[in-house]
């Protein structure tokens, strides 16, 4: 699942025309940024850059640890905690407490920097069908929806390559805004995340359905391939549009890359870079959580040779999320450049570890589940993450908790996860911290 753990806010949803903060929205963000800036200045947070991108270079050093509650974070930094009263200012404000809980509080290894990233005022149109096609989505509830492929031979010609509409203008003004506020406090930067993955299949299964998706790869297959490929082609061609206009920023420092881990490492920028990004100045991410059905060679088929030449313009690359990567190991190793394989709780660990070796990041994925109920169970928690890190000896390893729903309205039970996990990686490492 998607996540914005990257300081900044993954969209800005406010008038674009806001010329000033109130006086006590100002002040406030003023005091939490002062927060912030005091925690990223402590020595520890450049012990763990260096833990960071010892793993991203695949040294053997202790398993790393980070937790990231995502839709968890409404049980810890409650809506009327809140201060700023206009909706810019309540964004900032939101991952402002985030970054202090993170520094203060949640005991993991994620860095806490003295910068603030605001990403682009833009829009984007679809893919030629309607998106707004969900039926429930009530936040933390089920949906379905309808999708608006129904028909190959008539609704297939309708499938175009979305278009980017970005605002300069407002960007810069609202960057300005920001600058002034809290730029004595930390460094405010543009940074858009303009995508998450190239899996493409989300994509496609919104417009076709899933079960419909299914039933092409043997009734329409022909009509499946050429649906993939305008998906490849669109995505190409918005990373060639962000390139061209100067629109793409590094990742290579304390982003969130993949679907776990952070992107330090000095194996980026590409030699030749002069301070233009390029995609292959980059870390990419590609993953198919909706295809776990599919033999390996179907997923080759249908859908790993359509992102193959989206990854290949990066410098470095991540693959899997949810999906148990070990059945599909033959397919996704052909990533070039791949450096973080996800490792699901659906895949078998020590057959994972066998496969990876001390060869590739084994970003481990433990099931969230076990952080969704009132009072977890800290020695299963405890017993499982011992067993895990026996089963992985070897391999270079960190252990991403994420893809919170809930967390059972206790928010002691992130940091309790931490403390346990620290733990047991202090104590399998015989004490190095």
């Amino acid at each position: 699942m998607p996540n914005q753990a990257a300081m900044g806010m993954s969209m800005i949803n406010v008038d674009k025309s806001i010329k000033a903060f109130s006086e006590k929205d100002a002040l406030v963000l003023r005091t939490l940024a002062e927060q912030v800036a005091e925690i990223a200045a402590r020595d520890e947070q450049q012990e763990k850059r260096k833990l960071w991108y010892a793993v991203n270079k695949l040294e053997p050093i202790r398993p790393l640890v980070f937790c990231d509650p995502e839709h968890g974070w409404n049980e810890i930094i409650l809506e009327e905690e809140c201060e700023c009263e206009s909706t810019l200012a309540r964004n900032i404000e939101y991952t402002l407490r985030k970054e202090i809980f993170w520094g203060d509080s949640m005991g993991d290894d994620r860095v806490i920097d003295a910068v603030f990233s605001l990403p682009h005022v833009y829009s984007a149109d679809g893919w030629g069908f309607d998106s707004d096609n969900k039926v429930g989505d009530e936040y933390g509830h089920a949906y379905t929806w309808i999708p608006g492929l129904k028909d190959y031979e008539t609704d297939l010609p309708k499938l175009r390559i979305p278009m980017l509409d970005v605002d300069l203008e407002a960007s810069e003004r609202i960057l300005d805004l920001v600058r002034e506020t809290i730029g004595q406090y930390l460094k405010v930067d543009l940074k858009t995340a303009w995508w998450w993955s190239f899996g493409l299949t989300a994509e496609f299964i919104f417009i076709r359905g899933l079960e419909q998706f299914y039933f092409d790869v043997t009734d329409y297959p022909k009509e499946l391939h050429k649906a993939m490929s305008v998906l490849r082609d669109g995505y190409l061609s918005k990373i060639d549009y962000l390139e061209e206009n100067g629109l793409l920023t590094l990742n290579n420092g304390n982003n969130y890359v993949g679907s776990g881990g952070f992107g330090f490492t000095d194996e980026l920028p590409a030699a030749d870079y002069s301070g233009h990004v390029r995609t292959k100045d980059m870390w990419g991410f590609s993953e198919s959580q909706e295809t776990i059905s599919m033999s390996p060679s179907m997923f080759e088929e249908f859908v790993f040779q359509y992102q193959l030449p989206i990854l290949e313009r990066f410098g470095l690359n991540c693959y899997g999320c949810c999906e148990p990567i070990d059945i599909r190991w033959d397919v996704v190793k052909k990533t070039p450049r791949l450096r973080r394989v996800s490792i699901s709780a659906w895949a078998d660990i020590e057959k994972s570890a066998k496969l990876l070796e001390d060869k590739y990041i084994y970003s481990y994925k433990p099931a969230p589940s076990y952080l969704a109920r009132p009072n977890i169970d800290k020695d299963y928690i405890r017993s499982s993450l011992r067993d895990f890190l026996e089963k992985t000896k070897g391999c270079c390893v960190e252990i991403i908790m994420k893809d919170n729903n809930t967390l059972g309205n206790n928010p002691d039970n992130a940091t309790e996860w931490c403390r346990i996990a620290r733990e047991e990686v202090d104590r399998f490492c015989g004490g190095v911290k």
